[in-house]
């Protein structure tokens, strides 16, 4: 009885204090012809992250606009992917994504740049929690495709750590220049 108590008060503190921020990114109106006039109803895309390397993104659909977002946001929530940061302010290594007719290329960047990013791309990289990003976008200019497109170039983002782990090596040995082998050999 006592833990499913605590259990009520944890959830409850979760909703007073969101962990996660969420942005906005698109609402789309769209209306349909029938035999008394038009019915609106509204689509909209979030975009969910805590800002320490998780982001999701979701679309909801409803006849009144808070509804819409509020779906979406739920649905975000559902969808998160978490991201290795360098830093905790940038990309590891350069990459690109790819979803139907959008491309985007993100490279990692030196302090102080900033988000160097567009719209929907732009959205992502803040939820995300980076800081310093370069981005472009290439093909499709539709806000649902580029963020698809942009969360494909995240998931294939992988950490010194996970590269040596997968190699069966250390981190050190991932992590030499070309130079220091050369001094070695």
């Amino acid at each position: 009885m006592a833990e499913r108590e605590n259990r009520r008060e944890r959830r409850a503190e979760r909703e007073e204090n969101p962990e996660f921020a969420d942005r906005l990114v698109a609402i789309n109106r769209v209306s349909k012809t029938v035999k008394g006039g038009k019915r609106f109803g509204f689509a909209a895309l979030v975009v969910v992250g805590d800002q320490r390397g998780r982001v999701g993104f979701g679309k909801g659909k409803a006849k009144e606009v808070p509804e819409a977002i509020r779906k979406a946001t739920e649905q975000a929530k559902r969808s998160l992917v978490r991201v290795p940061l360098k830093d905790s302010r940038t990309l590891h290594h350069d990459m690109e994504g790819r979803h139907g007719a959008g491309r985007v290329v993100m490279r990692a960047a030196v302090p102080g740049t900033g988000i160097i990013a567009g719209g929907p791309m732009r959205a992502v990289f803040e939820m995300l929690g980076i800081q310093d990003v370069v981005a472009k976008s290439l093909g499709s200019q539709n806000p649902y495709n580029m963020i698809r497109a942009t969360i494909d170039g995240l998931k294939q983002e992988s950490s010194p750590r996970q590269v040596a782990q997968r190699r069966g090596k250390k981190v050190a040995d991932i992590l030499k220049k070309p130079e220091d082998e050369a001094v070695e050999a």
